[in-house]
């Protein structure tokens, strides 16, 4: 990076912290994106004319409201309720919403920008946004769920629709609550329309949805693993997570030939050396979705595994690692540990689950790496496909919808490839992945005049 563009992107992310101050889940997105793509940016000044970057990281609509509700004991309970609605340039906002503690406008905002280069890296007509809640379910009845669910959606109701905004489930927000606020939605607006993505499948849902992130964080990493002549086939991996990313992960890498050994939740992780077979798996799946309860148990019932209570699972000797949990769940000793304990791929399931200084850590050893918003891509990609069945009033089968989930990960790897590939042929994904998504929004708002 020559003076100028480094001068350029100093320049621009201390106006953008000033506009932003606080939110350093959103400012750490942004300048991901703006190193990789300043020196494309300078290189075609009407990009910089035009102020395309300044435009893209200003939410074209932020939407905050209360969401009151009241909880089994009678008492009335308050929580914030977002919708970030970042850039509708190739089809309308699409992204997840999230229901957790820890939600506030920052990560929404982070979340949005990247779903943005997500969507656009899907070749699928979206847009980018995000939404949520800082309440948990966790602990909560279905009927205080179901309750919060209807009050938060009488206001989003009047934001979204088929062609302006499709939100899908996130963290938090699984098949129970997707299903009440769609079935709010539609009592309130009186319409069926594919409006929400991950329903159930009697009701507009799409074969593989569930298994998509996951399915698809794994389609990629054998794209990746393919450029070393290697596979999935007898290596070990690390898993973080245990919800719905990375169960599929999880399923998906066992059936390639993998024996997955850890799983995680917020409060620990447990690691089970002889690898979590079929039969662990089904355990797993009930536990967590059914009976909705913490990893730890994974230990009890199996005496193989151990359980490591508030820790995370990266000091674990591996070949692969897929962070498949949340934000900022490596940090740079976690990926110097990876490194150490011979790890050589790491495919993020995840939102920027990789701090800044752990990429730094994993570029320089030479290990394979993907962002999130490449072999993430999975999940939205299969709600794009969703959106398809529910216009044309069709459902698909399993096989057809995962044959398109894999050439929409084979494609994104290409375009990847095509702009991240370096002198020596290796390739840097996190480049790749943030220009090919950044020239496809910048083509589309430079069409569209200043809007």
């Amino acid at each position: 990076m020559d003076k100028f563009t480094e001068n350029y992107v100093k320049s621009f992310m201390a106006g953008l912290v000033a506009r932003n101050p606080g939110e350093v889940e959103f400012h750490q997105a942004v300048g991901e994106v703006v190193n990789n793509v300043a020196s494309y940016v300078v290189a075609n000044p009407h990009l910089m004319d035009q102020k395309i970057l300044e435009r893209m990281v200003e939410p074209e609509r932020v939407i905050m409201f209360r969401v009151p509700w009241v909880d089994d004991a009678g008492n009335i309970q308050i929580n914030k309720g977002y919708r970030v609605q970042m850039n509708s340039a190739i089809g309308p906002y699409k992204g997840g919403i999230r229901f957790h503690a820890s939600v506030n406008l920052s990560i929404l905002k982070f979340l949005a920008f990247e779903q943005t280069f997500k969507n656009s890296l899907t070749t699928l007509p979206m847009g980018g946004g995000k939404g949520g809640s800082d309440f948990s379910p966790r602990g909560k009845s279905d009927a205080e769920v179901m309750r919060f669910c209807q009050s938060f959606m009488t206001e989003l109701c009047r934001h979204i629709g088929q062609d302006t905004d499709v939100p899908a489930g996130d963290i938090g927000v699984g098949g129970r609550e997707v299903g009440y606020l769609f079935g709010q939605y539609k009592r309130l607006r009186n319409e069926f329309t594919g409006t929400l993505t991950g329903k159930g499948l009697s009701w507009g849902g799409s074969l593989l949805r569930p298994e998509a992130t996951g399915f698809g964080a794994c389609y990629f990493a054998q794209e990746m693993l393919a450029t070393r002549g290697k596979s999935f086939e007898g290596q070990t991996v690390l898993i973080s997570g245990a919800g719905n990313v990375a169960q599929y992960a999880c399923k998906k890498a066992t059936e390639l030939g993998a024996k997955v050994v850890t799983l995680s939740d917020s409060d620990g992780f447990i690691y089970d050396p002889d690898g979590i077979d079929e039969e662990k798996w089904q355990y797993v799946m009930h536990l967590k979705n059914v009976l909705r309860g913490r990893i730890r148990e994974y230990a009890e019932k199996y005496p193989t595994a151990q359980y490591f209570p508030g820790e995370r699972p990266w000091k674990i000797p591996c070949d692969i690692a897929m962070p498949c949990a949340t934000q900022n769940e490596i940090e740079e000793a976690d990926a110097k540990n990876l490194v150490k304990g011979g790890c050589y791929c790491v495919t993020e399931g995840a939102n920027m689950p990789t701090t800044p200084a752990a990429i730094e850590v994993f570029q320089h050893a030479g290990l394979l790496y993907s962002p999130g918003k490449a072999s993430n891509a999975g999940g939205v990609a299969t709600s794009g496909l969703e959106m398809s069945q529910n216009s044309m009033r069709q459902h698909w089968t399993k096989e057809d919808v995962d044959v398109q989930l894999h050439r929409i990960m084979s494609d994104i790897h290409a375009a990847c490839a095509k702009y991240g590939t370096r002198p020596d042929g290796t390739i840097d994904y996190v480049k790749g992945a943030n220009l090919a998504g950044f020239i496809k929004v910048a083509d589309a708002m430079l069409a569209q005049g200043l809007v």
